[in-house]
């Protein structure tokens, strides 16, 4: 089984693509290109694991909290990504949300949409321009 991870919940971004013999993870700093360049780094991962879309089992997202355009974001992806491929998709919070992502895909479990966890009201700011 191949399950990608994903955690956009601050400017340092984490990937993980797990399988059965092994793990490839990635961090980046996306700064404010995050949905400019996450298909770039899951494109990068897949390649280096010599796997395609048609690959992937399943998803893991963390739901928060976090940032609320990089939640928004990565969530975004990931809820696409799995509704397209028909795949499932669970959401986890806390320091273990990777293990527990891929224990619940493993179980079978999909959340169907992953929802954000912001861990309090928004805060929205007013555009620069």
């Amino acid at each position: 089984m191949t399950y990608l991870l994903i955690d956009t919940s601050t400017p340092e971004c984490h990937m993980t693509l797990a399988s059965d013999d092994k793990q490839i993870n990635r961090t980046w700093d996306a700064g404010r290109m995050l949905a400019k360049n996450i298909f770039v780094y899951i494109d990068e991962i897949f390649l280096d694991a010599g796997i395609t879309y048609d690959d992937l089992d399943g998803l893991g997202v963390f739901r928060g909290p976090g940032s609320f355009t990089g939640l928004r974001i990565g969530l975004t992806v990931a809820n696409t990504i799995a509704s397209a491929r028909e795949i499932p998709i669970v959401g986890e919070v806390g320091d273990e949300w990777r293990q527990r992502s891929i224990d619940r895909l493993i179980r079978g479990n999909d959340d169907t949409i992953v929802l954000p966890e912001y861990g309090g009201d928004a805060r929205i700011t007013q555009p620069r321009k």
